[in-house]
C-alpha cells in the first residue's frame, strides 16, 4: 500500500512539472507573440504618423504654389522659380513642426514644362521624429521619405459646358414657361433665383455656397422651373438645339455608345449611370436632386473657376504664335485652312476684294466689324484686337475674337454656314458641323449688347451696383462690384465704346439672333429682342455679372455642344483656343518607406 502512494506522489509531481512547463512555455510564447505585435504594432504607428507628416508637408507646399497660380493662371512664376529644381537642389523649401507628432521637410526637386499648358512638379517630403527638438532630421532619428508628381495646367474650362453661367449670382425675372425656353445646362457660383414667373429649362441648373461674395450666397435654386419631356423635346423642330436622349441612336444607359454622347444630348430623366450624374438635375449646396425633388445625393456642389482675361499680353501671343495645326477632319477630309495664321478679313468695297486686317492675328486699337450675307466677316483662329471691337451681322468661318476692353455686339450676329443637329447619326452629325461656322467673343472688359446711345435707366441699373457684386479673390482681396457708370483708364465711362456713341448709333440695328458665345471678364448684357420678334440665342454666355434685358419675347437659348469636350477625346470637337482655367492634379506618388526605427 505504501509504495503504491510513493508510485502516485511521483506521477502527480512529473504532470505538475509537465504542466507548469507547458505553462511556462505557452505564457512565453504569448509575451513573445504579444511583443512582436506590440513592435509591430509600434511600427505601424510611427509609420503612419511619419507619412501623416509628409502629407501635411505636401498640402503646406501645394497651397503655396497653388494660390497664386489659380489666381493669376499664369505659369510665369513657377516658370521664374523653379526649372533646375533636381534632389541636390531643392526649391521652394518648406518646414513644420507638429507638437508630439514630429516635424516635415518638403521641397521640389524637379520641375518640367513639357508643353505650352502643362508644368509637372515632383515635391519630396521628409517626415521625421524629432527627439531633440532642434527642427531638424539628425542621425539615428526616425523618418520617412515620399515623393509626388503634381500636375499643374490650364486645362479647357468647364464653363463652356453652359448655355449659362455667371461667376456671381444667376437669375431669371418675369419669365413664362413659353417667355423663355432654354435648351442647355445653367450654373452660377452663387444662388440661382427665379422669379416672377417660370421658364422652362431643357437641362441642368446648378448653384453653389460662395462666402466671398458680398452678400454671401446660401447657393440655392430656389424652385425648380418648368421641362419638356423626352419626346416632346424631340418633336420641337429646331435645327440648332441638342438632340434629345433616343437609346436606338445614343445606345442604352451604361453603354460605351451611351457614354460616347451623353454629355452632348438632353434627358429629362435624372440618375445617375456609370457612378456620373446623367440627365437634367438641380445642384446646389443642399445637394443634387430631380426636377422631382428627388434627391440623388447629399453633397453640396462646388464653385467653379473663371478664366481670367487680365492679361492682355498673353493673348497677343497666343495670336502672333498660333497656327493651324490640323490637317484633316474627323471625316478623313483635308482642312484647306491647315498651317494658316490666325487672321479676321473683312470687304473692302473700295478695292472690291477681302482685306485682312490682323497682323499675326493681332489688331492694335479699335475696330467695327459688320457682315453682310453677301459678305461675311470671315475669322479663323484666336485674333486679338487691342481695345474695342463693333460687331454684328453675319460670320463666316471658325475662331476667337479677344479685346483689350469692350465687345460692342451691335446688331444680329448670324452664322453664314450655321451647324444643324437633326439626323440618326451623331457621328454623321458631328462630321457635318466639324466643318460650319463658330464664333467665340471673349472681352477683357465687358460685352455690351445694343445701342449705347439710347442706353437709358435700363439697361444701365442692371450693370451697376448695387445689382452687380463685389467679391474677395483666392488672396484675400477684395474686388469691387462692376460699375458701368464708372470713369476707366481710357477717361470714358466703363460701358460706353471707345469708338463712340454716334459711330454705335449709326451702325446699331435690333438684336433678334446671336450665333456665337460670349465670354467677358465682367459684365455681359444690354438690350436685346427689340423689333417684337424675341431672340435666339445659339450659343453660350459666361460672365461675372449678367444683365441682359429683353424687349419682346420669347427668348431662346440653344447650347451649342461642339465646344464641349468630347469624352473619348478629351477635346471638343472644334478647337478655337477658349480662355483655360487652372487645375491641380496628382500624377505619381511613391513611399521610400520607413528608416532608423
Amino acid at each position: 500500500m505504501r509504495n503504491r502512494k510513493q508510485n502516485n506522489r511521483g506521477v502527480a509531481l512529473v504532470t505538475t512539472l509537465i504542466f507548469l512547463s507547458t505553462v511556462v512555455v505557452a505564457v512565453t510564447s504569448y509575451m513573445g507573440t504579444t511583443t512582436s505585435a506590440l513592435r509591430m504594432a509600434r511600427h505601424r504607428e510611427m509609420d503612419l504618423r511619419l507619412l501623416n507628416l509628409c502629407e501635411a508637408g505636401f498640402q503646406a507646399e501645394l497651397v503655396a504654389l497653388w494660390i497664386p497660380f489659380k489666381v493669376s493662371q499664369r505659369f510665369d512664376a513657377m516658370d521664374a522659380a523653379y526649372p533646375g529644381a533636381s534632389p541636390e537642389n531643392p526649391l521652394g523649401v518648406i518646414s513644420g513642426t507638429y507638437d508630439g507628432v514630429g516635424a516635415y521637410t518638403v521641397g521640389i526637386v524637379g520641375y518640367d514644362a513639357p508643353d505650352t499648358y502643362n508644368r509637372f512638379v515632383t515635391l519630396r517630403a521628409v517626415g521625421f521624429r524629432d527627439l531633440n527638438n532642434n527642427g531638424q532630421l539628425d542621425s539615428g532619428e526616425p523618418y520617412r521619405t515620399v515623393e509626388t508628381v503634381q500636375r499643374f495646367s490650364l486645362d479647357r474650362s468647364g464653363v463652356f459646358d453652359y448655355a449659362y453661367f455667371a461667376n456671381n449670382y444667376g437669375w431669371m425675372t418675369g419669365f413664362g414657361q413659353n417667355d423663355l425656353i432654354v435648351n442647355g445646362d445653367m450654373r452660377a457660383n452663387g444662388d440661382f433665383t427665379i422669379s416672377d414667373g417660370i421658364p422652362t429649362v431643357n437641362g441642368s441648373i446648378y448653384a453653389c455656397a460662395n462666402n466671398r461674395l458680398v452678400p454671401p450666397a446660401q447657393g440655392l435654386v430656389n424652385i425648380a422651373p418648368n421641362q419638356w419631356s423626352n419626346s416632346t423635346y424631340a418633336s420641337n423642330g429646331d435645327t440648332r438645339k441638342r438632340q434629345a436622349y433616343d437609346p436606338s441612336i445614343h445606345g442604352a444607359k451604361g453603354s460605351e455608345e451611351y457614354e460616347q454622347w451623353r454629355d452632348l444630348i438632353y434627358d429629362a430623366e435624372a440618375s445617375i449611370v456609370n457612378g456620373r450624374f446623367s440627365g437634367s438635375v438641380l445642384a446646389d449646396s443642399r445637394g443634387v436632386r430631380d426636377f422631382q425633388d428627388v434627391v440623388l445625393d447629399t453633397n453640396p456642389t462646388k464653385e467653379m473657376t473663371l478664366p481670367d482675361l487680365n492679361d492682355l499680353n498673353y493673348y497677343i501671343s497666343l495670336s502672333q504664335n498660333w497656327v493651324d495645326q490640323k490637317a484633316t477632319f474627323g471625316d478623313g477630309t483635308p482642312n484647306p485652312n491647315y498651317g494658316d495664321e490666325a487672321y479676321i478679313e473683312v470687304w473692302n468695297s473700295s478695292l472690291n476684294r477681302y482685306v485682312r486686317v490682323t497682323t499675326n492675328g493681332v489688331y492694335n486699337g479699335s475696330i467695327g466689324l459688320i457682315g453682310t450675307s453677301s459678305k461675311p466677316i470671315k475669322i479663323h483662329g484666336p485674333v486679338t484686337i487691342t481695345h474695342d471691337a463693333v460687331i454684328k451681322g453675319y460670320v463666316q468661318g471658325q475662331g476667337t475674337l479677344y479685346t483689350g476692353r469692350n465687345v460692342h455686339v451691335v446688331g444680329s450676329i448670324i452664322y453664314k454656314n450655321p451647324p444643324s443637329f437633326v439626323g440618326s447619326s451623331p457621328a454623321s452629325i458631328d462630321a457635318a458641323n466639324e466643318k460650319k461656322d463658330v464664333l467665340a467673343l471673349a472681352a477683357r472688359g465687358s460685352i455690351i449688347m445694343g445701342n449705347t446711345k439710347k442706353f437709358g435707366t435700363i439697361p444701365l441699373r442692371y450693370m451697376t451696383p448695387p445689382f452687380t457684386k463685389g467679391r474677395y479673390d483666392d488672396l484675400g482681396n477684395w474686388v469691387p462690384p462692376f460699375d458701368a457708370k464708372a470713369i476707366d483708364s481710357y477717361g470714358i465711362q466703363k460701358y460706353a465704346p471707345l469708338l463712340g456713341h454716334a459711330y454705335v448709333d449709326s451702325v446699331s440695328s435690333n438684336i433678334n439672333q446671336l450665333d456665337c458665345i460670349l465670354y467677358t471678364n465682367f459684365v455681359g448684357g444690354g438690350n436685346i429682342g427689340g423689333g417684337g420678334t424675341g431672340v435666339t440665342f445659339n450659343g453660350s454666355i459666361i460672365c461675372k455679372d449678367e444683365a441682359m434685358v429683353l424687349w419682346s419675347l420669347p427668348m431662346k437659348m440653344n447650347y451649342d455642344n461642339r465646344i464641349r469636350e468630347r469624352a473619348l477625346t478629351n477635346s471638343p470637337l472644334i478647337d478655337i483656343a477658349l480662355p483655360r482655367s487652372p487645375s491641380l492634379t496628382r500624377a505619381v506618388w511613391q513611399s521610400k518607406g520607413l528608416k532608423n526605427y
